[in-house]
């Protein structure tokens, strides 16, 4: 195949933008020039890339290409700096990394700030426990992921772990953990759960209570506004150490769960993606607890 770059970078545009017009708007160039390239792209390959709804669907062979087009702009984006002049603006390479909410409340973006002017970030917030699949679609270039195997065509190197606690307010613990932490009054107290993929309040739960608790739950997918739910009294539920805040006040004094992380990212030699790395690296071994195992 004879492919194009800017008809590489159309694609890449057009599904992190999500529509043709603002892939334009993004390129300076009009939406039908930007179909125009992808049609031609599309020919190249023989293959059906993408569906025109709105946002764009990426087809199974567009994904392929896809992760093609980021490495391509990533890598012509690190030859610009090694050749001794900066990329243009629109060139400046995005990199799409997953990242689970909590590590994006509290770690992760200090460590990417400095990085700021060389690449820019386009953050997946996802479950660690699912931040890999993102990975395996090609949506993402790295990603922070509870997930040890390496993915296919991707490094997996151990960061550390995440200590969570059960805690509440101190009125909320009086009222309904009077005489302590119960199976019965687990099974009536309120509790506060990030959203329908986070298991934390369930796994202290089953090792507490048993199979079959189900007190009455509150939904708040928003990592400060889940922690700021508990001081207010909603509920109980499991906050990380780097999350503690005046306050609250520890349910369970001796219970904690901690979640292992680890990056992932594509096994691609490319300078920015490896300062990056190092950048994650270096601030997860400064707020991260050491967690067992080798790097892979």
């Amino acid at each position: 195949m004879d492919l194009d770059l800017a008809q590489l970078r159309a694609l890449d545009v057009t599904v992190r933008e999500g529509t043709l017009e603002a892939a334009a708007r993004s390129l300076h160039v009009t939406p039908s020039a930007i179909s125009q390239r992808l049609r031609a792209l599309e020919a190249a390959t023989g293959r059906i890339l993408l569906v025109r709804s709105k946002p764009v669907q990426v087809t199974g062979s567009g994904r392929a290409v896809l992760r093609l087009a980021r490495q391509v702009e990533l890598l012509a984006a690190d030859v610009a700096r090694e050749l001794g002049s900066e990329p243009a603006s629109e060139r400046v390479p995005t990199l799409p990394i997953a990242v689970n909410a909590d590590s994006m409340a509290t770690w992760i973006l200090p460590a990417l700030a400095p990085l700021a002017a060389e690449a820019c970030v386009d953050l997946h917030r996802e479950d660690q426990e699912h931040t890999s699949a993102l990975l395996r679609a090609g949506t993402v270039m790295a990603a922070v992921t509870a997930e040890a195997a390496p993915v296919p065509g991707c490094t997996s190197t151990l960061l550390g772990a995440m200590r969570y606690r059960p805690m509440a307010a101190s009125g909320f613990r009086q009222r309904w953990f009077a005489d302590g932490v119960t199976a019965e009054a687990l099974a009536r107290a309120p509790v506060v759960v990030f959203d329908r993929r986070d298991d934390l309040q369930h796994r202290y739960l089953q090792s507490r209570a048993g199979d079959g608790v189900a007190p009455p739950t509150h939904h708040v997918p928003a990592s400060a506004d889940f922690v700021d739910a508990i001081a207010l009294g909603l509920g109980w539920g499991m906050v990380p150490d780097l999350q503690r805040r005046s306050g609250l006040v520890d349910l369970d004094r001796e219970a904690a769960v901690d979640v292992t992380l680890y990056w992932q990212q594509w096994r691609l030699r490319s300078a920015t993606l490896d300062r990056v790395r190092e950048a994650v690296l270096a601030a997860a071994a400064r707020e991260l607890r050491t967690a067992g195992g080798p790097d892979r």
